[in-house]
């Protein structure tokens, strides 16, 4: 697993996704992983973190169906005629992410099984000139 140091900011675990990492923060003191990262341990209250690259890989532990969807996703071409699927995901490290789930059937939620694995992926999204990378999981 990779550690670096760095500040712990939103801007900085984006900068992480564009680059195809999924990386967490983690406390030098007690060793507990947050995902989204934070500058200050909620366990022990430690403000030592490290960067920690995690596997991607997680399972499926609560979902909902979206029709109405925020505007990124609504440029991305969901909406009440084609919705997605958000869950929950536990990561085989521990902490639990929310992210979009590819690889199920919207239309069909009673086949979507809660503890499927997943595996992480990133989707290209934004308008041209401000495309960024965001976080999902895919089933398998």
């Amino acid at each position: 697993m990779h550690e670096q140091n760095g500040g712990f900011t939103n801007a900085s675990y984006r900068q992480f996704l564009n680059e195809r990492k999924l990386m967490a923060a983690r406390c030098a003191a007690c060793g507990a992983l947050y995902l989204p990262p934070r500058p200050i341990c909620s366990a022990c209250h430690g403000s030592e973190m490290v960067w920690y690259e995690t596997s991607g890989q997680g399972k499926l532990t609560a979902f909902t169906i979206v029709h109405i969807a925020p505007t990124a996703m609504l440029e991305a071409g969901y909406g009440r005629e084609n919705p997605y699927c958000a869950g929950i995901v536990q990561l085989c490290e521990g902490p639990a992410i929310s992210a979009q789930i590819l690889g199920v059937d919207a239309a069909r939620p009673e086949q979507i099984k809660i503890g499927v694995p997943l595996s992480a992926t990133f989707i290209e999204r934004g308008a041209t000139g401000e495309r960024y990378l965001d976080l999902a999981f895919q089933v398998g």
